[in-house]
Parts: structure tokens; sequence; C-alpha cells
């Protein structure tokens, strides 16, 4: 290293050097944030109080939304601080941490969205044996699988991303401390952290995204000969939602990650990161509400029981009853 300064934080670039567009960024994430994290907890509360949604597809759903409420607030609270932050700092230590999350969440949640394709195609592709296949031990494995090869390999390339040393330039382009952007700063080799990358990114990822592709290919083909059209309309509305978010995760995450560098700017790479780290986590529990009949129902009934006005009339007619003498 020589007589170079060891560098200790980082400074966060972020979306905008422009205070009034930090307010207005503020306000908008914060929105964001706040509808994710209702909307998910509403996905998850609807799951655990409706035993009609006490299966396999809407076990899968909850711990989908968990781990959308997770990824979210790893990355905005702290954008959201250097929106009104002066100085746009984070440590290394804590930036470090903040990968590691990253990649807990993404990859895990890629395994979940997996399980879920598989969930499809044992109920549309073999449904004599779906219990079997689907019971409530093997998807407990599914689930404890998706959260251990999240974990192991967030845990190769935090192990790796700690015996980087940085020692100037320390500002991120970027909005949070994504593994690209930090690699760029590193004043030693990078080789073994790209190569973990690529690993997590297009082995772990591909993987996940080719078993779900192989399943939707076994699952359309037996959609298809189903003879009634209202039996091949009401199979495939079982896969629309799930279809939807796996297209929004996947298309951008991927492109993100595996452009080249002749396309590569500063704006889109903030684009893509935005819609696959923040909006899909608000989307998904949306696209599942306006997509799935179950979950509007259970979601109405919900309401109706919890209906502010409904339980004040039921209270005013409670106390106008006479009371009885002793």
């Amino acid at each position: 290293m020589g007589n170079q300064t060891e560098v200790t934080e980082f400074i966060i670039l972020g979306l905008s050097n422009d205070p009034q567009m930090q307010i207005f960024l503020f306000l908008m994430f914060l929105v964001v944030y706040l509808i994710t994290l209702l909307a998910n907890m509403v996905i998850m509360l609807v799951i655990r109080a409706d035993p009609h949604l006490h299966s396999p597809m809407y076990f899968f759903l909850s711990h989908l939304s968990f781990v959308d409420i997770c990824c979210s607030s790893a990355i905005v609270p702290k954008m959201l601080v250097h929106f009104l932050a002066e100085h746009k700092t984070i440590s290394v230590n804590s930036c470090i941490t903040q990968i590691f999350f990253i990649f807990l969440l993404a990859v895990t949640e890629g395994c979940i969205l997996s399980a879920m394709a598989y969930d499809r195609y044992a109920a549309i592709c073999d449904p004599l044996h779906y219990m079997d296949t689907m019971s409530k031990g093997i998807c407990f494995q599914l689930v404890s699988g998706a959260w251990a090869i999240g974990f192991i390999d967030a845990l190769f390339n935090t192990v790796f991303a700690l015996k980087l040393h940085f020692c100037g330039p320390n500002q991120i382009n970027h909005f949070s401390c994504e593994l690209p952007s930090v690699l760029r700063l590193s004043c030693t080799e990078t080789l073994t952290n790209q190569v973990m990358l690529f690993t997590s990114v297009v082995i772990l990822g591909s993987s996940s995204f080719l078993f779900t592709l192989i399943s939707y290919i076994h699952i359309i083909s037996t959609i298809l000969r189903i003879r009634s059209a209202e039996g091949r309309r009401k199979a495939f509305s079982t896969c629309s939602s799930h279809l939807t978010v796996v297209g929004l995760l996947y298309l951008t995450a991927f492109f993100q990650y595996t452009k080249p560098n002749s396309v590569s700017s500063m704006v889109l790479d903030e684009m893509f990161s935005i819609q696959y780290s923040i909006l899909s986590p608000m989307l998904n529990p949306i696209i599942y509400s306006l997509k799935n009949k179950d979950v509007k129902t259970a979601i109405g009934k919900m309401l109706g029981e919890y209906n502010f006005f409904k339980y004040c009339r039921s209270y005013l007619k409670t106390n106008k009853q006479p009371k009885q003498r002793a």
C-alpha cells in the first residue's frame, strides 16, 4: 500500500445533487417504502388469517413478502437519510454489511420464485400427487434451502469483499453499496470478487431462471392440452401473477449485471437498480392482489371485518340495548 491512506468511509453520490430534487426524491421514495411495508404486511396478515390461503402457493407468497420487506429495508432507509444529510457518507464496514444483505435477499428471492414455479408445476401437471409433492415438510425444506443458498452466497461475496483495500477515490456513483460500484474503488486485485459476482449472478441467477422457465414450459404445454377454454383460463390465471413478478425481476436484474460496458451509464444502472431493488418489492404484493382472485377476496373480507364504521355501528348498537334489572 506504501504511503497511501486507507479509506474508512465512502461518499454516496446518490441520484441527484440538486437540494430541491433531493427533497422531491425523499418524499417519493418515502411513499414507495411505506407502500412496500404496508402492502407486504397486508399480504402476510391475510395469508395467516384466512384458512383458505393455507396452501403451499400462499406459504411461498408470504415468505416472498417477508423477503421484499427486508430487501427494501436494507436499502431505502439509508437512502432516505442521504437525501436529507449534508454529508452523504457510509463507513466501509456498513457498506460491506449492506452488500451482504443485498446478496442474501436477492438470491433468496430468486430461489423462492423458483419454488413457486415448482409449486405451480406440481399443481397443474401432476394434480393427483400435489399434496404429497408439496407437503408441509417439503415446502419448509424449499424455503429453508432458499435462505441457506442466499446466506452462503452472501457470505462468500462478503468475505472476499472484506479483503479489499480502498485508498481513494471514495465516491460511489450509486444510491447504495452494490458490489460492482464498490469494486471500481478498490486499490487491490478484484479478480476473485468478479468471479464470485459472476457465479452469483450468472450461475445461481441463470439456474433459478432456467428452472422457472422449464417449469413453465411444462405448465403451458399442459394448459394447452386442456380442452375446456374455461379450464385453460382458470389454470393460467393461477400463474399469471407469478409470471409477471418473475419477468419484472429477472429482466431488469440480468440486464443490469450482464450488459456490456459499451451500453453502461450511471443513469441506466440506477434506473434498473431502482426497478429490481426498490420498485419490485412494492409491486409484487400489488400484482398478486390485483391478479389473484383468492387474495382479493381475502383482503376484502379482512377489510370488511375490521371496517372502522362497522365497528362503530356495532359498538353503538350494543350500548343502546337496555340494561337488564338485577
